[in-house]
């Protein structure tokens, strides 16, 4: 089952992160010590869309993705090669859980891999075929910004993909871009914004102009501001559309 599309001609829009489910009629806070919603939760949320499709954006900690190269050839048989990708994703992530894993070729030998445990996935997938709400699109919310975002603009760039923590932190997605996605790096403990700017973009940027793919401006969803950096910065909107023909 794929993570990124199963080719749907629309579907309604539920997002998911730590701290609320979102749909069109409003916010549900998530209350629980894990940041996941209960079944009970999605539920309730479910019956408020209209039946058919959905599309679930969730944080990207409940969906994480790694950028790996430098691939020159995958095993025999798409059997293999899936446990190839659930091997790597799982080496990278230093989990021992089962994964569902989704990868994506990219250029140069270079491919995405997203994945979410199975027991998760396949529980949120059969809650939506249960509801009449079936799940056509589970896409981590980096991704879903990224996909919008990069293709439109003319020059290297960076996403940031915050998710509010307390005490006015955030953990979340760093992203950049040149031609195509040129580096992926993704946090789990929650910092505040001096230090996303001084500890992870500052370091993102450092890099990237010695690979000769310096971010000429800086994208950011998920805080209402941000300290300026010397490089041009813009705050995404944060309205999320209803529906989206896929």
């Amino acid at each position: 089952m794929s993570l990124f599309s199963f080719g749907a001609k629309n579907a309604t829009v539920i997002w998911i992160e730590p701290h609320r489910i979102h749909i069109e009629s409003g916010d549900r806070t998530i209350n629980s010590a894990d940041g996941l919603p209960n079944e009970d939760d999605l539920a309730q949320a479910l019956t408020k869309m209209p039946l058919g499709p959905t599309q679930w954006i969730v944080d990207d900690l409940m969906a994480p993705s790694v950028l790996i190269r430098d691939i020159v050839e995958l095993p025999q048989g798409s059997e293999a090669i899936d446990a190839f990708f659930r091997w790597r994703f799982n080496q990278a992530m230093a989990s021992e859980i089962p994964h569902a894993v989704q990868a994506v070729p990219l250029e140069e030998g270079a491919w995405l891999l997203s994945g979410m445990p199975e027991v998760q996935r396949d529980a949120w997938v059969q809650l939506g075929l249960k509801m009449g709400r079936t799940v056509h699109v589970l896409l981590p919310r980096w991704l879903w910004l990224y996909n919008r975002l990069a293709p439109s603009r003319t020059m290297p760039g960076m996403l940031l993909s915050l998710c509010p923590a307390a005490g006015g932190k955030f953990t979340g997605t760093l992203a950049a871009w040149g031609r195509g996605l040129s580096l992926l790096r993704q946090w789990s403990d929650p910092v505040d914004p001096d230090t996303w700017v001084t500890d992870r973009i500052l370091p993102s940027a450092a890099f990237l102009q010695r690979e000769n793919r310096s971010p000429q401006e800086i994208w950011v969803w998920g805080a209402p501001n941000f300290p300026p950096t010397s490089i041009p910065l813009h705050m995404i909107q944060p309205e999320i559309p209803v529906s989206e023909a896929l």
